[in-house]
């Protein structure tokens, strides 16, 4: 009778200890789906790399990434004395590039538009940012488009919302375009370096030999391009090769799915769980948003309104911006179509799409399920197949949201943030109202 006993208990103990080891069945589908969709059949194919982990990272060609350049242009990006070409005196060393990509937003602006230049406040986080009383509308530093996230832009071969930046990838072919804004394309350049030369001019950053050795960044220079002849050291180039190169670090890979994906399957919950198969099946999402990046340089028109509607300043129904790839290439079929976007901490800033027109993400996954265009003046023809009525129930709409708002959150973007910049000043803003927000006074 005893050794009966025993054998019970050690079969009960047995079969306790299967059940706690027993695998969740939705990761195994989950994993099931990823191996799918993965181009090797591995879901490593998701994993973005360890931000210091430099040769794993996309680099733009004739910008090898070195953790000089890296730093060098860490603190570019945050610097407001580099403002120094600013319309009015009291614009000057007010802004810096971190104004309109703020970390605490996901590294968007904090409202529905980007104030470099001519902006005034900064609020909490970046919500509060409105016009300096001397400047005109038409004076101001904004852009017609909002910002994108900067997060992952080491996977954008040709940036902004047309694509229009970069010679190479979705740009091969297009020489005959390269013009103003986009002559800078000649140089051969990858689209995050040649933007960042371009921006430099466009945002009033002063970057001469003679200001740069003002505010003390020389021998940094010095140190990240030590192969450039002391004459072709200190410029536009340079500043955003290292501008570059820090931004190719921006990697979202703390978020839950990341970790998820690493072996950790207790980040997600059960019900982002549901939220990712939705989104790699159901809803579609994977369609457009592809990678470890969840983006791609793909082109589609799915009818949301302008930022003119959607209180953008400067801007108006004639913005060459309204019309997305069709504003860089002039071609009818590729009007009112836009580069897909990386989503990793959307929830960050509340406003959606190159318009602002959605303010949360259960707004924006609502628009996708019920398939129907916001924006009249998008031809029929040229929204894209993937946009129409998803058909998803009020509970996977739940889920959905869940895993984008939160399995998709990088909580520690901060570690990307310097402790200071070499002038001193205040950032990501420098305005007297801004460091009063910010606590800088």
């Amino acid at each position: 009778m005893k050794h009966l006993l025993l054998l019970m208990c050690t079969a009960l103990l047995a079969v306790s200890c299967s059940s706690d080891e027993l695998p969740d069945p939705l990761d195994i589908q989950l994993e099931n789906r990823l191996q799918q969709l993965s181009p090797d059949g591995d879901i490593r194919h998701f994993i973005l790399p360890e931000s210091g982990n430099l040769p794993a990272i996309p680099q733009g060609i004739g910008n090898p990434l070195t953790p000089e350049k890296v730093e060098l242009g860490k603190l570019l990006f945050f610097e407001t004395g580099l403002a120094e070409d600013a319309v009015y005196e009291e614009g000057k060393g007010t802004y810096s590039c971190a104004t309109c990509h703020l970390p605490t937003a996901g590294f968007m602006p904090g409202r529905v538009q980007g104030i470099a230049d001519g902006g005034v406040g900064y609020g909490s986080n970046g919500e509060s940012r409105g016009m300096m009383n001397n400047y005109e509308e038409d004076e101001l530093d904004v852009q017609g488009a909002r910002p994108l996230s900067l997060l992952s832009v080491a996977f954008v071969t040709n940036t902004t919302w047309s694509g229009k930046f970069g010679a190479r990838f979705a740009n091969e072919g297009t020489e005959e375009l390269w013009k103003e804004d986009t002559e800078v394309n000649h140089l051969g350049l990858d689209g995050l370096e040649a933007q960042n030369i371009e921006g430099t001019k466009i945002h009033r950053m002063r970057i001469t030999r003679g200001w740069l050795d003002t505010l003390g960044y020389l021998p940094l220079f010095d140190a990240a391009f030590p192969d450039f002849p002391e004459a072709e050291r200190y410029n536009r180039l340079t500043a955003s090769f290292a501008l570059s190169a820090y931004l190719r670090t921006l990697l979202p890979n703390e978020a839950p799915f990341q970790r998820w994906l690493k072996g950790e399957r207790n980040m997600l919950s059960k019900q982002e769980k549901r939220g990712a198969m939705l989104f790699f099946s159901k809803a579609g999402c994977f369609r457009c948003h592809k990678g470890g990046a969840l983006n791609s340089v793909e082109f589609h028109a799915i009818g949301v309104r302008d930022l003119y509607e959607t209180g953008g300043f400067n801007t108006g129904p004639d913005d060459i911006r309204n019309f997305g790839r069709g504003g860089f290439t002039g071609r009818p079929e590729d009007m009112f179509k836009f580069k897909v976007p990386g989503i990793y901490n959307m929830k960050d800033s509340p406003f959606y799409f190159h318009g602002a027109s959605h303010h949360s993400l259960r707004a924006v996954v609502q628009y996708f399920n019920k398939g129907i265009p916001d924006n009249p003046n998008v031809p029929e023809e040229n929204i894209s197949p993937f946009f129409h009525p998803l058909n998803l129930t009020d509970e996977e709409v739940d889920d959905l949201v869940q895993f984008l708002a939160h399995g998709l959150y990088d909580p520690n973007l901060e570690r990307y943030v310097p402790q200071a910049v070499l002038s001193g000043n205040c950032f990501p803003n420098n305005d007297p109202l801004s460091r009063a927000h910010l606590g800088c006074d």
